[in-house]
């Protein structure tokens, strides 16, 4: 028997006879595989699954779960790249140039009244604390409420917008105040889906290197409003005329509404669109109250502001051109901006101009001279006219008149150098007198009251004998010994030609520079016939030195210019130092010999005024100009008219202008500046000369007392015309005329005489050319024969055209003056 104890367990009926469970055949035994080719049984733990059925028809199109899981986790991987991939190579770029475009600005003194804006673009970038918190809010409940609060990018309108522009749906809002801000200032409005990526990653960069502020700011200063108006200041003028810190929240909201869609809703160019336009400007109301910007009382109380009517696309007409020329040529003149650097735009021009004074220059110029023009007579077409006027306290120009519109008439009547000045340049022959302490040729002191021989034609007579130079008086009148106060009035040439030489010709062209004509200005050429007015300075110049005479012989450069600024940073301007140009008593005498010009010689129509006044008149050769110069107290004023043919730009005489046999500058001249001081100095306190003159000590009238005049001592006078003496002297309100500096050679002339000197022997290149005047215009003449009276030596000046500064136009490239008729 077998030592191992009996197995147990199961059913004992199912047990072997050795005590060992039956095993189970039919589990046991191997299965034949039927597949097999001999039916032999199938390999043990290689049981084979059931094939998969075959997808058939629409089935196949359907992909499956793993290939949609693959799609989504590549499509993840290449916009996760791709994202990294623009992070990286997209910057933020330069600003575009139609973004950075700006109009240079001008102003008035004010500082806030637009005179004119110069540039195609009509932008005025201003900083944002320029712009009153009502207004950005307005802007923001338009546009992006929560500006503030939000990311650079709206995701869902981006992808909204970029789907409609692949799709062909058009152009679609919805992009944040940055997005619009990278759109206009570094991109464009080109509706791309490459466009739509740039703006993606350049506003996120945006968004992290500037504030919410200065996008906030570039916005304002980029969008367009409509009105070829660029930005908020430019908008706050193209519709109501003042600037952003002005406007209030109702005129604000419907800025902001335009930011919308700008030209459909201007509703002074389509009124058809008011409804859309208040619904509009009810939206950005209502946005401002839900957001506690603004009061729902003071919502309620608002009604629509209806902006201005659009304003002539020409900035440049009137005035405006003639004022934007004169301030360009000053800045660039004193260096303040080289001209280059000024045509890149965007500087703000604080004037000196007063808009008060401007209006009445213009009103002034427009009653005495333009109406009385007429189509009918030929000669009123060739009338022009410049005028300027300075405060003598500040060298400030406050009126400047150009001419009868910029666009029409191109040259600056006003700037110009290229008529004579006539016989507004005696005083600065008398001033230098004075201030040198000069004698005559007797050794007397030139006083108001010292005589001179005034007899037509006198040689002018030097210490060494002769100088040739014989000078007409007017209407050719013989005035024997006269006074220099006398002189002044009646404007007699003999005289003041003589004083030139007594006091030197040098002297006087020193002092005219001193007084504020420049260096260079045009035939100032240091000879006795300087005291005629040969030289050609412009109203303005002539202004700045009847202001030195008004202010008692202190001198400071006249300006046009009181700030000049780009982006609220000012530029450095010259210094404008006063100095003394001469003496008080020089000045002061000077002008007590002025104010009686005004009030018994030649600018009697001064009176009209109503204010103490001194001043002088003069007239160009041939009546081409007729000048009013003078002051009151407190202003200095120029004005001028001038002859110039419209088409070819040629200077020409004023007989018959304005309905007048001649012209004068007693005439026009003196009434309009009669007329403009009048309006400009009304409502002020009348001011009265303080004078510190010295008259001199009164003479007597050799031609009374039998006794010989100091300068006839001298020998020369040439005797009376026609053999006689029956001439009497002319009478305060006689025309000013002047001989063409006409030289009579002496039979046996000094080796020292200037007589040579006397005559202009050359023309400058910037001036116009000159020969004898035709007869047909001498023919016009009232007496027979009679040469210009009250007119300098120009025997060799013609009316050929000045191609100096001329702008060349069709059918009259090359000639100066006006190129549109």
């Amino acid at each position: 028997m077998s030592d191992e104890p009996p197995q147990h367990g199961g059913d004992p009926g199912q047990q072997g006879s050795q005590g060992w469970a039956p095993r189970d055949t039919s589990a046991a035994a191997p299965t034949p595989d039927p597949d097999h080719p001999d039916g032999a049984p199938a390999a043990k733990g290689r049981t084979k699954r059931p094939k998969r059925p075959k997808r058939t028809g629409w089935r196949r199109a359907i992909p499956t779960w793993r290939m949609t899981l693959g799609g989504v986790l590549l499509l993840a991987l290449l916009v996760v790249g791709g994202f990294i991939a623009g992070y990286q190579l997209i910057d933020i770029p330069a600003a575009n140039a139609a973004a950075t475009a700006q109009a240079n600005v001008y102003v008035y003194a004010d500082g806030k009244t637009v005179i004119a804006r110069d540039g195609e673009i009509n932008r005025e970038k201003i900083p944002l604390d320029r712009i009153p918190t009502p207004i950005q809010h307005a802007v923001l409940a338009a546009e992006d409420r929560d500006f503030y609060s939000e990311d650079a990018i709206d995701i869902k309108a981006t992808l909204r917008a970029g789907w409609n522009t692949v799709t062909g749906k058009g152009r679609q809002g919805g992009s944040t105040i940055t997005q619009q801000y990278v759109k206009n200032y570094y991109l464009g409005q080109e509706q791309t889906v490459v466009r739509k990526a740039k703006e993606f990653f350049i506003s996120i960069k945006l968004d992290r290197e500037q504030s919410k502020d200065e996008i906030l700011e570039g916005y304002l200063n980029t969008s367009y409003f409509g009105r070829n108006a660029y930005g908020i200041q430019a908008a706050s003028h193209a519709y109501y005329g003042k600037d952003v810190e002005d406007l209030d929240a109702g005129e604000g909201a419907y800025l902001a509404s335009l930011l919308n869609a700008p030209s459909s809703y201007d509703v002074v160019a389509h009124p058809e669109n008011k409804k859309a336009v208040l619904a509009r400007w009810d939206y950005v109301l209502d946005g401002m109250v839900k957001h506690h910007w603004l009061g729902a009382a003071d919502r309620d109380a608002m009604t629509f502001p209806v902006p201005d009517k659009a304003k002539p696309a020409n900035a440049l007409s009137g005035q405006r051109g003639y004022i934007v020329q004169a301030v360009e040529h000053y800045l660039v003149a004193n260096r303040i901006i080289d001209e280059k650097t000024l045509a890149t735009g965007g500087y703000r021009i604080t004037t000196t101009l007063q808009k008060s004074k401007q209006d009445a220059l213009v009103e002034a110029v427009k009653e005495n001279v333009l109406s009385k023009t007429s189509d009918d007579r030929e000669a009123d077409r060739n009338v022009r006219a410049g005028g300027a006027s300075i405060d003598p306290a500040t060298g400030h120009v406050v009126a400047l008149y150009g001419g009868v519109d910029y666009t029409k008439q191109y040259v600056n009547n006003a700037t110009r150098r290229d008529y004579q000045v006539g016989s507004t340049f005696k005083p600065f022959v008398l001033a230098a007198a004075l201030a040198n302490g000069s004698t005559t040729q007797k050794h007397k002191a030139i006083t108001p009251n010292t005589r001179y021989d005034g007899t037509n034609e006198r040689t002018v007579q030097s210490a060494t004998g002769s100088t040739g130079y014989s000078p007409a008086n007017e209407d050719d009148v013989d005035y024997g010994s006269i006074t220099v106060r006398e002189a002044t009035d009646k404007s007699v040439n003999a005289v003041y030609a003589q004083m030139a030489q007594d006091v030197g010709p040098d002297e006087v062209k020193d002092t005219a520079i001193a007084l504020g004509i420049p260096q260079d200005t045009p035939d100032l050429t240091a000879s006795p016939s300087i005291a005629l007015g040969p030289a050609t300075a412009s109203v303005l110049d002539m202004a700045s030195a009847y202001a030195t005479l008004a202010d008692h012989g202190k001198q400071r450069p006249h300006t046009l210019v009181a700030k000049i600024s780009k982006n609220a940073t000012a530029l450095p301007l010259p210094a404008r130092n006063t100095r003394r140009a001469i003496s008080r008593e020089a000045a002061d005498t000077t002008t007590s010999v002025l104010r009686s010009v005004v009030d018994g010689g030649t600018g009697t129509a001064a009176q009209g005024a109503g204010r103490p006044a001194a001043g002088k008149t003069g007239t160009a050769e041939e009546d081409r100009a007729a000048w009013f110069a003078g002051y009151t107290p407190d202003l200095a004023t120029v004005i001028a008219v001038m002859g110039q043919d419209p088409e070819s730009g040629v200077q020409k005489p004023l007989y018959g202008a304005l309905g007048l046999a001649r012209m004068n500058g007693g005439g026009a001249p003196a009434e309009t500046w009669a007329a403009y001081t009048r309006a400009a100095l009304e409502g002020s306190e009348v001011q009265d000369f303080d004078l510190e003159a010295d008259e001199g000590p009164e003479e007597p009238d050799p031609d009374e007392s039998g006794e010989g005049e100091d300068t006839e001592e001298a020998g020369g006078t040439k005797a009376p015309r026609d053999g006689g003496s029956t001439k009497k002297p002319g009478t305060g309100d006689a025309r000013e005329r002047r001989d063409g500096d006409r030289t009579r050679a002496p039979e046996a002339p000094s080796e020292a005489s200037p007589a040579a000197g006397a005559l202009r022997t050359a023309t400058p290149a910037d001036a116009p050319s000159r020969a004898p005047a035709p007869a047909a215009e001498t023919a016009g003449h009232p007496a027979n024969g009679r040469r210009d009276g009250d007119s300098p030596a120009r025997a060799d000046r013609t009316d050929g055209p000045d191609t100096t500064g001329t702008r060349e136009s069709e059918g009259d490239q090359g000639l100066r003056g006006p190129t549109r008729p």
